[in-house]
């Protein structure tokens, strides 16, 4: 995604932050559209082509998460990044259910935004093939396609979300060791706090219901340590 223009769909009713935020992206060579409300930001983003999508949480006419939803049933691909003023555990997990990226809880820096932007679209990048890395990992009778981020087990395919994907590839990575739980958040949500650790959780059981296609795989919890993905021989 780095070698042409990432075009961003901003969806943010406080005026002020969605002209700061915007103004902040296109200097950074982001251009960006802004929509004062949900229903508007659907049919803009019906109506051109995007790349990447902010989306704040409490927004009237149609709100942050019902806009996601909507987004999803077009393209399951687009990055999405939530924007909440909320520190609530059960919005985050919410989120992430619906298929988010990332979130930034308000206030945030811009720094800040500009990274996990960037870093979600590495990762996107790595999921259409632009980064020449094999990542192909046989798991018991499943084979996962980290940049197509696919798992499969015979004519069936799992798409997995780009975190999903994320984490099975450090699993996969220490097949039959244990992945310590602080080194898992910090790579992928970029720091060890609770909210993320609950929202680790919430991934890792959606991860157990794919594998559990293949009696021989388990998805240990590693109480106080992390977590442990066993092929049984």
């Amino acid at each position: 995604m780095e070698d042409k223009k990432i075009k961003v769909l901003l969806a943010e009713d406080d005026k002020n932050l969605g002209t700061i935020l915007s103004s902040y992206l296109e200097a950074k060579g982001y251009p960006t559209t802004l929509c004062a409300n949900g229903q508007e930001a659907y049919d803009m983003f019906n109506s051109e082509h995007f790349d990447f999508c902010i989306v704040d949480v409490m927004m009237p006419v149609m709100d942050g998460f019902t806009l996601a939803k909507e987004i999803r049933q077009v393209d399951k691909k687009i990055p999405i990044l939530f924007l909440t003023a909320k520190s609530m555990q059960e919005d985050k997990l919410k989120g992430f259910e619906i298929g988010a990226d990332d979130y930034l809880t308000k206030p945030f820096s811009m720094e800040e935004l500009l990274m996990r932007m960037q870093a979600i679209l590495r990762r996107a990048g790595e999921a259409t093939g632009k980064n020449k890395e094999q990542n192909i990992f046989k798991i018991g009778k499943f084979t996962f396609d980290y940049n197509r981020q696919i798992l499969k087990i015979d004519d069936n395919e799992q798409k997995l979300t780009s975190k999903e994907a994320d984490l099975l590839k450090l699993l996969s990575i220490n097949l039959n060791d244990v992945l310590d739980r602080s080194v898992a958040l910090k790579k992928i949500w970029f720091d060890d706090s609770y909210f993320n650790a609950r929202s680790m959780d919430v991934y890792v059981t959606k991860l157990r219901k794919y594998l559990k296609e293949d009696p021989s795989i388990e998805l240990i919890n590693v109480h106080g340590v992390g977590f442990k993905l066993v092929v049984n021989e």
